[in-house]
């Protein structure tokens, strides 16, 4: 952030100003006497070396990070415009009635249906100059731009492409009402960018504020990991963010920053739309989120490019000699400048141009309504396009554009400006109208009335020249593509042998992952794919013999000969590197894995990441992210280590985790299991990679797995089906009458079979021992299951959880290391009249080893057979009341 004497401030007297003078003389003489061009670069020299200069005498100044409130780009830099203007303010007005009447005739129909009109009318010309001259589509020679469009505006990007023709007048009619469509047979359109429901056309979900430049930052990153690997040629592709200004103070929106510049992405422009407004006020009332969003991405090493203020603007430039206007604009607030873009030219030059003399004198030859007129730069194509070609040239820094806009520009008094626009929906008649006649717009008073879309004559100019435009720029956009190859897996017992005939080998299920990955990464169809990605704990993990192997990717190579390097496991760094290493941030590493598990759709090459972390640091860290992956259909494996509460011993309450199932199973796509042994983790691994690489299923995977070293069995082939869908029994009880039933996953199978051999021995009853490996799987079975037998599809509503508990008696003891939530999950497919006992470790985590941890959260051997013991006895007390019972109807009977 800026501090307050970054901005620039109004002009002050010199006390000297014939020395300053000198000065200024000396650097245009520097300028003429080199050459447009070499006079630049050579007065930066002669700069750079003054502040060294000064550095070394203690004068302690340094440059500011913010430059003075006007274009970056000046009138005689920016280049000539490419296209018809003309055309392109019908085109974009045409848009802008779409998406208002589309969202106006939602909220008539139904009142709860929202939308948003005011954020697209501050950045349809923004988007309009990228569809005209910027935005690279799918077809293109060099492969399409990802574009991430800001959610809100998405009313805009459906009211284009209708005019295009690539949405129906029907589904425009149906915006926000996709049920009702899909009962008609029509696509409705969803709220906001979501791939997940729209699969052919959008490509980024940005919904959720904040995460849409995180992830675009690591999309760009990873057309460069693609290029540097051998993989794809990156081309002249770039990845083009929208967002707004408010959303910039999520956390995410920044914390990448760093990362784009680090690694030289100048293949990502930012586009900020600053309209200085959010939801409920000014984003900066009191101060000016211009410069300090200029401060943070100059601070950062992005180049900034300004856009502020339309052509109109030029002449009173030309004119202000002495740069009155730059000072007044210094000392203008954002709360003052939404005051000023709320009201008219009279109001303008009232509170604005009568600051001085000499700022009234400038404005003196104007007219109110050309005051009105004086458009802000994100309003100006000509503007636009010149801050765009200038963060298009590539210089080995990420870009960003700050355009200055009116929320709800050309809405008229009821919004444009006002601290309500955000919330505005409905339009009345008048409101309608004064809106039709702003933009000059071909529609009559009652096609005005009825918010009637427009749709422009197959034989217009405009629609001529649209189409044209994106034929040349190859093909359309927003536009989504799922079009990579089905690949082949290799053998399961090629890559797994080690678990699946283990023999009682002694391994943690960590291990076991670490040496299946080693053996995929050696495969010469699926290696190549895989993307392991870890947040800075490889060698927790024991992953530290892949970098020798696989090398971490570094876009520059290793600029250093790593202190380890004689090590086996030394630190190595490569261009080509297939490990990405993150670094402490869990954020940027799901950003990684979302890059990569969305390639088959955004590179049409489909990519395999593993991301490896701390269980707890991901649903609970970074759910967000997580839901944002899945909307945009992402595939690939997500590896819980350390899971659960008890097996990370002294690490303590924050470390510990206890939920990040229960939490996985409210995501639709992932697929979440909890293997105990190594084999069972073998058989998802591979099932998975079937599912995602073969098959082409739009899931993920989130596997947990955990660091105590335990001995493993070997794996008996046919559980394979039971290890996928939830459950199969692992060990038969002995010939007991009493008997138990026992379920265990995961860090407490061990402690279950402990269990079970304390009540076979001590006590005399009979344990069949269940390994669950997916609560959350065995849950969704008996939902469908039992939505099934509602709707009469099926005859009983048994799932395959209930069906395997039918073959069995006794109660019911599940121990898990999660919290008692997750195997509750499937209560309700328990069979009628049996019990159903769970252990879990609800609560804070603690710091002690594993056995107290156990013991404490009572999920060790112990309290499971005291569960087991005591459940028992209450089973066989009901027998014996319910024998009873129906002894003494038998002799009333009798008696009558």
């Amino acid at each position: 952030m800026a501090r307050q004497d970054d901005a620039p401030e109004a002009t002050t007297p010199d006390p000297d100003p014939g020395e300053l003078k000198e000065w200024c003389d000396a650097l245009d003489g520097v300028l003429h006497a080199w050459g447009k061009e070499d006079g630049k670069a050579r007065a930066r020299t002669l700069l750079d070396a003054l502040l060294a200069h000064a550095r070394t005498r203690k004068v302690g100044w340094r440059p500011p990070l913010v430059s003075p409130y006007i274009n970056t780009v000046g009138v005689e830099e920016q280049p000539a415009y490419p296209g018809n203007l003309a055309l392109e303010a019908r085109i974009s007005a045409i848009s802008r009635w779409n998406a208002l009447a589309m969202v106006v005739r939602a909220n008539r129909a139904q009142g709860e249906l929202g939308g948003h009109i005011a954020s697209y009318a501050s950045a349809a010309d923004l988007f309009e100059v990228g569809y005209e001259h910027f935005f690279r589509g799918p077809d293109s020679p060099e492969g399409g731009d990802l574009v991430f469009f800001q959610a809100h505006s998405a009313p805009g990007v459906y009211a284009r492409a209708f005019l295009e023709g690539r949405i129906s007048e029907e589904s425009l009619g149906h915006y926000r009402q996709e049920i009702v469509a899909s009962s008609k047979g029509v696509r409705g359109l969803s709220s906001y960018p979501h791939p997940y429901l729209m699969p052919d056309f959008w490509q980024f979900p940005t919904g959720s504020m904040g995460l849409g430049p995180l992830n675009a930052i690591y999309q760009a990153r990873f057309i460069r990991y693609l290029e540097n690997r051998g993989l794809k040629q990156a081309g002249e592709r770039r990845v083009w963010g929208f967002f707004g200004d408010g959303e910039m103070d999520e956390p995410e929106s920044t914390c990448a920053l760093t990362l784009a510049a680090r690694e030289k992405l100048d293949n990502c422009v930012f586009v900020i739309n600053c309209n200085l407004q959010r939801l409920d006020g000014p984003v900066r009332g009191n101060g000016r989120v211009i410069d300090e969003l200029e401060a943070l991405f100059a601070g950062a090493g992005w180049n900034v490019f300004k856009c502020l203020w339309g052509s109109e603007w030029d002449a009173l430039f030309a004119r202000d000699h002495d740069r009155v206007l730059e000072g007044i604009f210094a000392s203008t607030v954002d709360g003052e400048f939404q005051t000023l873009s709320a009201n008219d030219g009279a109001f303008n030059r009232e509170t604005f141009f009568s600051r001085s003399p000499e700022l009234k004198a400038l404005v003196d030859s104007l007219s109110d309504d050309d005051i009105a007129s004086l458009r802000r730069g994100g309003h100006d194509p000509v503007k636009i396009h010149a801050a765009f070609a200038a963060a298009t040239v590539r210089n080995g820094k990420p870009s960003v554009i700050l355009a200055k806009t009116m929320k709800g520009y050309g809405m008229g008094a009821i919004a444009q400006g006002r601290m309500t626009t955000h919330q505005q929906k409905k339009l009345d008649k008048d409101d309608l109208l004064a809106f039709r006649d702003r933009f000059n717009l071909p529609l009559t008073d009652a096609q005005v009335s009825d918010a009637c879309f427009y749709r422009l004559p197959t034989d217009s100019d405009e629609l001529r020249y649209m189409l044209d435009r994106r034929e040349a720029l190859g093909g359309h956009l927003p536009q989504r593509r799922a079009s990579s190859e089905s690949l082949a897996v290799p053998d399961l017992e090629s890559v797994a042998a080690f678990s699946l005939n283990a023999d009682g080998k002694v391994m943690s299920t960590t291990t076991a992952f670490v040496r299946q990955l080693g053996a995929l990464l050696k495969d010469t169809v699926v290696g190549p794919r895989i993307v392991p990605i870890v947040a800075d704990e490889a060698r927790t993990f024991g992953m530290a013999n892949l970098f020798r192997q696989v090398g971490i990717y570094a876009p520059f190579g290793q600029l250093y000969k790593p202190e380890d390097d004689a090590s086996i496991l030394s630190y190595r760094e490569q261009r080509d590197g297939q490990i990405l290493e993150e670094g402490i941030t869990e954020a940027g590493a799901l950003s990684s894995w979302t890059a990569a598990g969305t390639s088959y759709a955004t590179h049409g090459m489909a990519m395999l990441p593993f991301y490896i972390y701390y269980s707890m640091f991901g649903f609970q860290r970074i759910g967000d992210l997580v839901w944002a992956a899945a909307d945009q259909r992402a595939r690939g494996f997500l590896i819980g280590a350390t899971s659960g509460r008890t097996t990370l011993g002294g690490e303590g309450l924050q470390h510990q985790d206890g939920s990040s199932h229960l939490l996985a199973s409210t995501i639709p796509t992932c697929r979440a299991y909890d293997p105990s042994f190594a084999g069972e983790l073998a058989v998802i691994v591979d099932y998975g990679m079937r599912r995602i690489l073969t098959e082409q299923h739009d899931e993920f995977y989130y596997i947990t797995v955990t660091n105590e070293n335990l001995p493993q069995p070997t794996f008996v082939a046919d559980s394979q089906e039971g290890i996928v869908r939830g459950m199969y029994r692992f060990r038969a009880g002995g010939p007991f009458e009493r008997r138990v039933q026992l379920f265990g996953s995961g860090a407490i199978m061990s402690e279950v079979l402990k269990a079970a051999e304390e009540l076979e021995s001590k006590h005399h009853i009979s344990a069949d021992v269940w390994s669950v490996t997916s609560y959350v799987e065995l849950a969704r079975d008996g939902m469908r299951s039992e939505r099934e037998w509602r709707s009469g599809k099926r005859e009983t509503q048994d799932c395959w959880f209930t069906k395997h508990m039918r073959g069995t008696r006794g109660p019911i003891v599940a121990a898990c290391d999660y919290v008692k939530a997750l195997p509750e999950l499937v209560r309700g497919y328990v069979p009628e009249g049996r019990r159903y006992i769970t252990l879990g470790t609800d609560g804070f985590g603690r710091s002690d080893s594993r056995a107290e941890l156990r013991r404490y959260f009572e999920v060790d051997a112990q309290s499971i057979v005291n569960a087991s013991l005591r459940v028992t006895e209450v089973c066989e007390a009901e027998v014996q009341i319910e024998a009873k019972k129906r002894l003494a109807d038998i002799i009333g009977m009798a008696s009558i």
